[in-house]
Order: structure tokens, then C-alpha cells, then sequence
């Protein structure tokens, strides 16, 4: 799927409504999707099932459809491949790729990388104290001294972020990850995920985050406004769409255009588009 073309993809989390820095990161994805004449593809990342809240889903695609941001084909819901996840988890392990892993939040504060405390040990794969082990990815050089071992299956059950991003980047074939910048450490891991499954990852370009008044960046879990105060003042997408671009220094402030306008806005200037778009390789 990689060599018909550029393949890009959203992927959302159904924890609440879309704020707009994710709507922004939204919008970038698709104008360099369709920069490239590409594919725009829509994931929905719901398999931290707890976090997960009702109609948010629904929200997002409506957020989505009303700024005139459509999608290729139809929306990709992680809850439903839990089996193409777990034959993976499967294969590594047989492969002895993975070890079983028993330390405790508690025992990694102060680390910013896993430091292998269980590599190497043979600790049991089933239940102890009334907890299973989370199960790490044996990382080889030169990835392991920069990310550690990635957590591919949590101690609670739950498929882990890296293992079910990674997969579904290399089934779907996504050739560029536009994200936001809370996202950047997850290269690494991600990255060297994909060597060890005879693959290479997709590109990365990180979005600035988009903060709040008071300087604090955007959180769903902070409440932090979506679409619904605008379009209660009485913003329309066109407004939405040009105040998102301004932030981005794509178009002067006070803008109002389409999504398809900034895109024909964007290939009539395609020294501003690529400088743009360059700050954010990573």
C-alpha cells in the first residue's frame, strides 16, 4: 500500500470531545495528505477501554465532518482488531522477543527509560499477588540505551499504545504520522517496534501544541473547550478553519475559509506550505 502513494491517518482518542489542538493537528494531517494527492485515513484509538467515554466517538466524527475534513474509506476502530494485536503479542513471544515484566509504577518514578530491571530474569507469565506482568519488547541497539523496553501489554490486560500503533501503521500501509508534539517520545519505541518486526516505521512531523490563555497546553481531562462554545457564539467551520490556520501562521488572522479553500490556498503557495511543514519534521 506504501509504494501506490502518500498514506496518511488521524487517530483520535474517544476520551471527550476533540479541543482544538487536536482539530489543528487534525487539519495538518489532512492538508498534507491531500498536499500529496494521498489518502487521508480515520483510526479510532478506543482500546483503553476505561478512558473511553460515551458518544465521543460520534463527536469526533461529526467535528471532523463538519470542518470539512473527510476521510478515505471507512473509520478504523482499534476495538475491533484485537485479534490481528494479539497474534503479534503471540508471535513475539514464541520468538522470544518479549519477557515478562513485574515492576510497579512506584519502582520507575524517576526513570525516563525502562532500565531492564526484569530483562533477562525468568518470571512467571501468570497471575502473582492477583496481578499478571505486563510484557516488554527486548529492544536491540541502537534503539535500547535511547527508549528502553516498551510495555506492548500492560499488566491489566489492555493491548499497549506502542503495539497497536505500530501494527496498524504497518497494515495500513501509513507512510507519514502528522501528530502532535506530546507525542515525539514515542518515535523511538515505535521505531525500533517496527525494525524488530523486519519493518520500517513511517515518518514522523510533530505539531506544535496549542496552549491555553494561561499557557497550560489543551487536555481532554482538563475539559478544555471544543466546538460546541464557538459554534454557541456563532462560529461557522469557515471561521473555525482560518482560526486554526492564523495559529499556524498559514493564513493572516481573522481568516474565515473552507478546508478545500486553505488547501487551494496552500498549492497556490507551495514555498509557504513546505517551509511550514518542514518545522515540523522530526
Amino acid at each position: 500500500m506504501r509504494s501506490t502513494g502518500y498514506r496518511g491517518r488521524f487517530a483520535p482518542t474517544p476520551s471527550g470531545p476533540l479541543h482544538l489542538g487536536n482539530l489543528r493537528t487534525a487539519l495538518l494531517s489532512w492538508l498534507q495528505a491531500r498536499w500529496h494527492q494521498g489518502q487521508w485515513l480515520l483510526r479510532i484509538d478506543d482500546l483503553d477501554t476505561p478512558r473511553v467515554q460515551p458518544g465521543a466517538t460520534e463527536s469526533a466524527l461529526n467535528d471532523l465532518q463538519w470542518l470539512g475534513l473527510h476521510w478515505d474509506g471507512p473509520a478504523i476502530v482499534q476495538s475491533q482488531r484485537q485479534g490481528l494485536y494479539g497474534s503479534f503479542l503471540s508471535a513475539l513471544r514464541r520468538q522470544g522477543l518479549v519477557y515478562a515484566c513485574r515492576c510497579s509504577r512506584r519502582q520507575l518514578t524517576g526513570f525516563t527509560r525502562y532500565p531492564g530491571t526484569c530483562r533477562g530474569r525468568d518470571l512467571s507469565w501468570g497471575l502473582k499477588d492477583g496481578r499478571l506482568p505486563a510484557w516488554r519488547l527486548t529492544v536491540p541497539e541502537p534503539y535500547a540505551s535511547s527508549c528502553g523496553d516498551p510495555v506492548l501489554r500492560r499488566a491489566d490486560g489492555f493491548v499497549a499504545y506502542h503495539l497497536a500503533t505500530v501494527v496498524d501503521e504497518l497494515s495500513l500501509g501509513i507512510t507519514e504520522v502528522v501528530r502532535g508534539k506530546d507525542l515525539a517520545p514515542a518515535c523511538l519505541p515505535q521505531q525500533a517496534l517496527a525494525a524488530v518486526l523486519g519493518q520500517t516505521a513511517p515518518a514522523y512531523r510533530h505539531v506544535p501544541l496549542l496552549l491555553a490563555d494561561d499557557g497550560m497546553k489543551l487536555s481532554k481531562r482538563e475539559r478544555a473547550r471544543g466546538l460546541t462554545p464557538l459554534k454557541q457564539q456563532g462560529w461557522g467551520p469557515d471561521r473555525v478553519v482560518g482560526h486554526l490556520a492564523a495559529s499556524l501562521d498559514l493564513v493572516p488572522a481573522e481568516t474565515a475559509l473552507s478546508a478545500l479553500e486553505l488547501l487551494d490556498h496552500v498549492r497556490r503557495q507551495p514555498e509557504l506550505w513546505q517551509n511550514r511543514i518542514q518545522l515540523l519534521h522530526s
